[in-house]
C-alpha cells in the first residue's frame, strides 16, 4: 500500500509517495492542470495500489480531486491541523512543498479513518448558494450599520426597528423620508438604502432557490423539529455526503459537538468544550437547539431535565447539540439511502422488462 500526499498551490502540485511504514519512495511536481494531473496518474502507476491524500483545502484541490476520482483513484481528505502536527513532529525540521506533501501522506497513514472524498453531487450546488448568501448577508450588515450612522446624523430622534433594514416596508418608509433631504449625508444614505434593498432582494431570491433543492435532497432532515431550510442547507452543503463518515461519533467530531476528554489519574470522566470541527454545521445545530429549547420539539424537556440534575443551561444546551448531531446524522443517512434507492429503481425496472 502506497500513500501519495499532495501539497497544492494555484499553479502546481507537489506530491510525495510513502510506503506503509512511512518511508519516502518518490517525489514529483506537476502543473495544476488536467495535463499535469494525467502526468501524476502515469507516475503513480508504478505502484500497484495507491491512495491519494489531499490536504482539505478544497478551493485549491477541488480540480485535482475531481480528476483523480474520475480516474477511479481513492482519495482521502486530511485536515490541515493533522498535517501541521505531523510536520512539527518530524525528524527533519523546516517547511517546503515536499515536506508538507510528506506530512500529508504520513498523517493519512496515522489516521486510517479519515473522510473519503467523492465526486461532487447536488449538495455542492447547495453549498455554493449558501456560501454566496452568507457573503451577501455580511455585505448587507455592513451597509446597514453605516446607514444607521447616517440616519442618526440626519435625525437623532429617528428610530429604525431592529433588523428593520431587511424589510421592504421599513426601507420604503425611510426612502420617503430621505427623498426631500439635501446634502452629502442624505445622498449617501439614499444610496446605501438602495444598496440594502438590492442585497435583500438577492438574499430572498437565493433562499427561494434553496427551498426546493433542500426539500428534494433532505426531506427527513427538514422533519427534525427546529430545522428550517437555511439550517438544513448549511448542514447539507458542509457535510458533502454523510456516507463518508463511518459512524455518528465520527460525524460528531466533524460537527465539533463531541467533547474532548481532559481527565487524568483519579479524576475520571472530565471533558471540555470542543472548539474545533466544522463551525458552520455547529452553528446550524445550535440554531436547532435554541429553537427546541424555546418549545419546538423535545429539546426543552431534555434541557430542563439536565438542569434539574445540576447542569447549567449552557452545559445542557451543549449536550443537546451533541444529541442533535446524532439525530441529524440519522436523518442524512435516511435521505441518502432514499436517493440511492430512487436512482436504482428505474434501472432495475428496465432490467426486469428487458429480461
Amino acid at each position: 500500500m502506497v500513500v501519495i500526499g499532495a501539497d497544492s498551490h494555484k499553479r502546481s502540485h507537489t506530491v510525495v509517495a510513502v510506503d506503509e511504514v512511512g518511508r519516502r519512495l518518490g517525489e514529483r511536481t506537476v502543473k495544476a492542470t488536467s495535463d499535469g494531473h494525467l502526468e501524476l496518474l502515469r507516475w503513480s502507476a508504478s505502484w500497484p495500489q495507491v491512495t491519494f491524500a489531499l490536504e482539505d483545502c478544497r478551493h485549491l484541490t477541488r480540480r485535482l480531486e475531481a480528476d483523480l476520482l474520475a480516474a477511479g483513484q481513492p482519495v482521502v481528505r486530511v485536515p490541515t491541523r493533522l498535517m501541521a502536527a505531523t510536520r512539527r513532529g518530524a525528524r527533519h525540521p523546516g517547511k517546503s512543498d515536499p515536506i508538507d506533501a510528506e506530512a500529508v501522506a504520513l498523517a493519512a497513514l496515522r489516521h486510517p479513518d479519515l473522510p473519503v472524498a467523492a465526486l461532487d453531487g447536488p449538495t455542492r450546488e447547495v453549498k455554493l448558494l449558501v456560501d454566496y448568501r452568507r457573503d451577501l448577508v455580511r455585505q448587507r450588515t455592513r451597509v446597514a450599520n453605516r446607514l444607521r450612522w447616517h440616519l442618526h446624523e440626519l435625525d437623532p430622534a429617528l428610530q429604525v426597528p431592529s433588523r428593520g433594514l431587511r424589510r421592504y416596508k421599513v426601507i420604503d418608509e425611510l426612502a420617503a423620508r430621505l427623498a426631500d433631504l439635501e446634502g452629502t449625508v442624505a445622498r449617501l444614505a439614499r444610496q446605501l438604502l438602495a444598496r440594502c434593498r438590492e442585497l435583500t432582494a438577492e438574499i430572498n431570491a437565493l433562499e427561494a432557490e434553496l427551498r426546493p433543492l433542500v426539500r428534494r435532497l433532505a426531506p427527513t432532515l427538514l422533519v427534525v423539529p427546529g430545522c428550517g431550510v437555511l439550517g438544513a442547507a448549511m448542514i447539507l452543503g458542509e457535510t458533502a455526503g454523510v456516507g463518508r463518515f463511518r459512524s455518528k461519533d465520527a460525524y460528531a467530531r466533524f460537527t465539533g459537538t463531541a467533547p474532548i476528554p481532559v481527565w487524568s489519574g483519579e479524576r475520571r470522566g472530565r471533558v471540555r468544550l470542543n472548539r474545533g470541527g466544522n463551525r458552520t454545521v455547529n452553528t446550524a445545530l445550535h440554531m436547532i437547539a435554541v429553537t427546541q429549547v424555546r418549545g419546538v420539539g423535545p429539546g426543552q424537556a431534555y434541557v430542563e431535565r439536565l438542569m434539574g440534575r445540576g447542569k447549567t443551561r449552557t452545559e445542557a444546551v451543549r449536550l443537546l447539540r451533541r444529541r442533535l448531531s446524532d439525530v441529524v446524522f440519522r436523518a442524512l443517512r435516511a435521505d441518502e439511502q432514499a436517493r440511492s434507492t430512487s436512482t436504482q429503481t428505474p434501472y432495475s425496472a428496465a432490467s426486469a422488462r428487458a429480461a
